[in-house]
């Protein structure tokens, strides 16, 4: 543990930030899920729906620094072309 303040300071902001940075991740993911449940499911509009969601969430995260912006693009990029697979 630390013994001065500022370091102790600092090792408090980090426990924060790793735990909002674990929720927003959390949450990220399980957005995906559901666009790609949705997609299963064979649902096109839930699936549209559900991918504006988590393509606000992917790009909110990238600019967070939680995942990186290509991360964001790629997974956007994936989910969007299996939405798109649905109806042809």
């Amino acid at each position: 543990m630390a013994n001065i303040a500022s370091a102790k300071k600092r090792a408090r902001q980090s426990e924060v930030r790793r735990l909002r940075n674990k929720m927003r991740r959390s949450a990220m993911r399980t957005q995906l899920k559901k666009v790609i449940h949705a997609i299963e499911q064979g649902d096109r509009d839930k699936a549209q729906a559900a991918y504006q969601d988590a393509a606000r969430i992917l790009d909110v995260s990238a600019n967070r620094g939680i995942i990186h912006k290509n991360k964001a693009a790629r997974h956007k990029s994936r989910l969007n072309a299996r939405i798109l697979q649905m109806g042809a």
